[in-house]
């Protein structure tokens, strides 16, 4: 048989892997097109460009394959083909190498292989493209065996250059559309946190109102002066009770919060303010400024963050409480941004993190929070990935002068915590390229990154019967959160993310 017709049996087996290839691989996202979409939108290389390139790639696929069974268009389909196998293969080199975390796999044959037993797949295929796009090279009517040689030079590495170009200008941008310009996609690194045996409590109201030597220490709602204390690895649980030094106060919404070695019980409506230590749980009354507030949060042992009111306007507006000797409050008025009312458009959470020392107050309403030292200078604000920047509630007020909500709010960020450099918020919110059928089951949480500046990353916490977590809690490995009467922990698992 002559050489000659051997290459060309070589071009047509070759051309026919590549229609097989790509019809298939084409069906195979098509058929699954919104599970293929949401895949994608976890890749660590192509999360903000999910949505046009899961059109693109079965396009592709799909036109190349219809050029390849004619002979005047495969010269072309076949450097096609090589352009698109060259940029799969730099996809999942990059991915293996230099991503983030390893994420599962994207459908049609990848399902059945492995990252790196796909890479060698289309390791195959690029170098049959290659023998094949030589050998019709040669057919052409060039001047001279240097011209073949160097048209096939500059022809293959001109595409392979444009190929891995492609891909890596795809990852760096889509980087820094996910860290610092997210559209609202989130990235679930699998298997990124362990969730650990679940403990079941007596009583449902419960609340986490701090930590101490390795001990997590629950408030209730319904039971103010009753404390449950809990091992974190949650092997056992032990109570308490609070014993006050004064009773004869019109209590209305006391509160629990473990510093340190010491605990405080706060109530704003009164005010007043009772401090102890845990060993003991034997509180004394604190003399503070008669000024009302709405949350409290101790970041020293004679210190405190609180939400009270600003005097002529009523607004929301964070202070410093200091009662290490004459208790007094230092406010400042420019950490909160009032849109609407600067009362319920103001509403949020108000957290410390101990490990930064930064007091940190997210917004329920609007994807926005703030980050400032412990004397509340600014440090800097920060958007979350969602995109509602306008709070959307409808305040009405009374005929009696009072201000209240003239529909159900429509929250974004619902739980709040803090530990190490990391800031994890639950957001009631469903994200782009998101299962549906995932998002009934479990709930997200979003975590930034708080030195960065940056999202980094998402989990899901698994629903019980169909519940939401009601309070959630963060260490620098382990969240905690509580359902009803459920108390569960995730750990992370540290070498998922590199």
């Amino acid at each position: 048989m002559k050489v000659s017709c051997i290459k060309k049996y070589f071009i047509e087996i070759t051309c026919y892997l590549y229609l097989i290839l790509f019809t298939y691989a084409a069906f195979s996202k098509v058929s699954t097109y919104e599970t293929f979409m949401v895949q994608l939108g976890q890749s660590p290389l192509l999360s903000a460009f999910a949505g046009p390139v899961s059109l693109f790639i079965p396009s592709a696929e799909i036109v190349i394959a219809i050029l390849l069974m004619f002979k005047r268009t495969q010269f072309f389909a076949l450097n096609a083909s090589f352009v698109l196998m060259a940029m799969f293969t730099a996809y999942i080199f990059i991915i293996l190498n230099y991503s983030e975390y390893v994420p599962c796999s994207c459908g049609g044959i990848l399902e059945k292989m492995s990252w790196r037993e796909h890479m060698y797949f289309n390791i195959i295929f690029c170098f049959l493209a290659v023998l094949s796009i030589i050998f019709a090279l040669q057919k052409l009517p060039l001047q001279g065996r240097k011209w073949k040689v160097r048209y096939n030079l500059i022809t293959l590495l001109t595409t392979t250059l444009f190929s891995i170009a492609a891909v890596y200008f795809l990852f760096l941008r889509s980087e820094q559309i996910i860290h610092e310009e997210n559209n609202f996609v989130r990235r679930y690194p699998p298997h990124l946190y362990d969730r650990l045996p679940a403990i079941n409590l007596d009583f449902a109201g419960h609340y986490f109102a701090g930590m101490s030597n390795d001990t997590i220490y629950l408030g209730n709602y319904h039971a103010p002066l009753v404390v449950v204390a809990v091992s974190s690895d949650l092997r056992y649980t032990k109570q308490y009770k609070i014993k006050l030094s004064n009773y004869d106060l019109p209590f209305r919404a006391a509160l629990l919060r473990v510093f340190r070695d010491r605990f405080f019980v706060s109530d704003g409506t009164v005010p007043t303010l009772f401090a102890g230590k845990t060993s003991e749980w034997k509180a004394s009354q604190i003399t503070i400024p008669p000024k009302r507030f709405s949350a409290f949060e101790p970041i020293a042992e004679t210190k405190a963050v609180i939400r009270g009111k600003k005097p002529l306007s009523g607004e929301s507006t964070l202070g410093v409480l200091d009662f290490s000797t004459k208790a007094n409050i230092s406010w400042n008025g420019n950490i909160l941004q009032k849109q609407i009312d600067g009362v319920f458009d103001c509403d949020g959470n108000l957290s410390y993190n101990s490990d930064l020392q930064k007091i940190i107050y997210t917004y329920y309403y609007r994807n926005l929070f703030s980050v400032s030292d412990n004397s509340l200078s600014l440090q800097f604000r920060k958007n979350t990935i969602d995109t509602t920047s306008q709070a959307n509630i409808k305040v009405v007020k009374l005929t009696n002068g009072d201000i209240k909500m003239a529909k159900p709010p429509f929250t974004v960020n619902r739980l709040i915590t803090t530990a190490g450099n990391q800031l994890f918020i639950n957001s009631t919110l469903r994200g782009h390229y998101e299962s549906l059928n995932m998002w009934k089951q479990a709930t997200p949480v979003d975590v930034y990154n708080l030195q960065s500046k940056q999202y980094d990353y998402s989990f899901q916490v698994y629903n019980i019967n169909k519940k939401k977590p009601d309070a959630m809690y963060a260490t620098r490995d382990i969240v905690f959160f509580l359902f009803d009467r459920t108390l569960i922990a995730y750990r992370i698992d540290r070498k998922v993310i590199k």
